[in-house]
């Protein structure tokens, strides 16, 4: 993670739009639990930022399939997919955070 990538702007909403367009991709949100419980992007799933390491492997164990990782403002979710990268997973993609997104929320 470079200096220049903490400026980057992400488009969640464009990046939920990609999401629904890629087969058997992932959405996951990366909030705590309770910041989930109070409005998610449908069809995402909860695996909070602060027991990613323990849950992403039993979560998602093809390393290859599609991940759109998502936040509240973007950097939890940039700091998972630093992890994933890291581990080898090689289909991650950093959408930012849900305080921008536009779509149905439940």
């Amino acid at each position: 993670m470079g200096l220049f990538s903490l400026f980057k702007r992400y488009d969640i909403n464009q990046g939920v739009e990609e999401y629904q367009h890629t087969q058997d991709a992932l959405l996951i949100d990366v909030r705590e639990k309770d910041e989930h419980q109070e409005g998610h992007i449908p069809d995402s799933i909860n695996i909070p930022l602060s027991v990613f390491n323990q849950m992403i492997f039993k979560e998602v164990k093809d390393k290859d399939k599609p991940l759109y990782i998502y936040c509240l403002g973007g950097g939890r979710s940039q700091r998972a997919c630093f992890y994933l990268k890291k581990n080898g997973y090689s289909h991650v993609k950093n959408i930012g955070g849900i305080s921008k997104y536009k779509g149905k929320i439940i």
